[in-house]
């Protein structure tokens, strides 16, 4: 049995939609919406039903938060997917190239947690940012400008669908991928003035200091502001361009197919709003 959590959020969604009708797969929500079990690691008295029958656990990363709140979730899952005589698990982490991003302790602590544990294989899909993340950090303002401070950097952005892919093919055969770490970082960095002429936008990038005053007057919560100031950042100064990942799996575990074009995915999520 497979068991996926996190299914109604933007990634486990696409995962689910591509296991609809099998048997062999359970699906898990905080809020145990019909057709899934109940499994809320902040309250892991849920996860012991959660997990009973379940052979390869589909972990995707419980969410944003403060690095406590986070690691807390992931501890919870993977003591109680040992209890309960998981035998794999899947993790979705953070590209390699992203140890500069305020959110990548967790996925370091988790993956981490997951090498030593005596009881369990595993994978690691060190997903990149995703395309659809350019949506919320350089969408074009009132005036038809991108003004996010992503300077002269480029980010080898990923479809969110071809993540989803890639999870449902490796955590529906695990035994071909145990014990490894895969790197899923976009084919085509994409900068600030190529997203501006896509979309027939001006780029006129401000300043760090604008952006994070303007988060933290957006209503974000805490945590939120140093997450996407540290995004623009790395961004800017070049760490997300996928030159720093030696190599890239994308491609070979999406069955040799072309990643879908990440511009195109920004764009069409741009104007769909």
């Amino acid at each position: 049995m497979l068991l996926v959590t996190g299914v109604s959020g933007a990634l486990g969604s696409l995962v689910a939609e591509r296991l609809a009708g099998r048997d062999d797969v359970a699906l898990g929500t905080r809020a145990g919406l019909p057709g899934t079990r109940r499994l809320d690691f902040d309250a892991p008295e849920t996860l012991p039903e959660a997990f009973a029958g379940v052979d390869t656990l589909l972990l995707i990363s419980a969410g944003y938060g403060e690095d406590d709140v986070v690691v807390a979730r992931h501890e919870a899952a993977i003591s109680a997917a040992e209890a309960a005589g998981v035998r794999h698990v899947v993790y979705t982490s953070l590209s390699g190239d992203g140890d500069h991003l305020a959110y990548a302790l967790a996925h370091r602590w988790t993956e981490r947690r997951l090498r030593r544990s005596t009881a369990l294989d595993w994978t690691i899909l060190r997903n990149g940012l995703y395309a659809e993340l350019l949506t919320w950090i350089a969408s074009p303002d009132a005036d038809n400008r991108i003004t996010g401070p992503l300077g002269e950097g480029r980010l080898a952005a990923v479809a969110r669908a071809d993540l989803a892919d890639v999870a449902v093919s490796v955590a529906t055969d695990p035994a071909a991928h145990r014990n490894r770490v895969y790197e899923l970082v976009g084919e085509r960095a994409l900068g600030g003035a190529e997203l501006a002429a896509a979309l027939g936008a001006e780029y006129a990038p401000g300043t760090l200091a604008e952006a994070r005053t303007a988060l933290a007057a957006s209503g974000a919560v805490p945590f939120q502001v140093p997450m996407l100031a540290s995004t623009y950042s790395a961004i800017a100064h070049g760490f997300l361009d996928g030159t720093g990942v030696a190599q890239g799996d994308l491609r070979a575990l999406l069955g040799g197919r072309e990643p879908l074009d990440a511009l195109e995915v920004f764009v069409k999520a741009v104007r769909e709003g």
